[in-house]
């Protein structure tokens, strides 16, 4: 890669301008929907040439702002039927690519907020050739609650989220049993829900909030955790997690057939 594609740079434009036209929106759902607690926090970085590039050239493709105002086709959306793995949060992108690399047959529809990051994955998927990815901009619950069709989805994949470590900060942990009720209105009965964490603490309360659930049920005999599966990468973020000590717990649920344990299925 020429020298200027790794710069950083930081595009002159009158205030209210977009900042990469045509590309990811800076706020997509707006006021439409109510202010409330949320599970990420927006960071801002830098956007390196390569990756502004392949925002403004892949984004009208490839992309997706969660506006919250339509539900969306997904066969339509990724030009077939293929199965549907939704991934909420993914970092720089390189799992997620690596992924959709090894299992050309599935559909990962990929949301996140970090700019770079959304620049980084089409990047790889472009150089990759990857036409099973889709890059999502925004609040993954509104995603969840209204633009995706009940059953629509058969995987879920949550990697190294937030663990926001705080007590008081507890609350806006993503895993929570509200979030799994959403969840398991969107997945088809057998969809696999796979989360990973270096946070022990957080990775107690995902065990937990998930075997509650009467909607999934965890597919280790023993009701703990899952070996890390050969299908997940090893991340950066993982590999400076390991560095500092930290030990890795990987959750396998399957969402249950529709009638079992009574769970409670939400359209709204």
């Amino acid at each position: 890669m020429p020298a200027a594609a790794s710069a950083s740079v930081r595009p002159t434009r009158a205030k209210g301008e977009p900042r990469f036209p045509g590309g990811p929106q800076a706020d997509p759902a707006g006021s439409h929907f109510e202010r409330r607690i949320r599970s990420f926090q927006p960071r801002r970085s830098r956007v390196t040439a390569g990756q502004a590039d392949a925002l403004q050239r892949l984004w009208p493709a490839w992309g997706l702002d969660v506006d919250g105002q339509r539900v969306l086709d997904l066969a339509e959306l990724f030009g077939n039927g293929r199965p549907v793995v939704l991934e909420i949060g993914f970092g720089m992108g390189e799992a997620t690519a690596r992924m959709a690399a090894a299992d050309p047959d599935v559909n990962v529809l990929a949301v996140d907020v970090h700019t770079p990051g959304q620049g980084n994955l089409l990047s790889l998927a472009d150089r990759e050739g990857l036409a099973n990815v889709r890059v999502g901009n925004g609040d993954a619950i509104i995603l969840l609650r209204e633009m995706l069709a009940p059953d629509s989805l058969d995987g879920l994949r949550v990697y190294f989220p937030d663990p926001w470590p705080k007590k008081r900060h507890h609350k806006r942990r993503l895993i929570q049993p509200e979030f799994l009720t959403l969840a398991a209105a969107r997945l088809r009965p057998g969809a696999l829900v796979h989360c990973a964490t270096d946070w022990a603490p957080y990775a107690e309360q995902m065990l937990d909030v998930l075997t509650a659930h009467p909607g999934f049920a965890n597919t280790q005999a023993d009701g703990g955790y899952a070996p890390r599966p050969a299908f997940r990468p090893l991340t950066r973020f993982e590999g400076q997690g390991l560095d500092k000590g930290h030990a890795v717990h990987d959750l396998l649920f399957r969402r249950v057939p529709h009638g079992e344990g009574n769970d409670a299925r939400s359209d709204a």
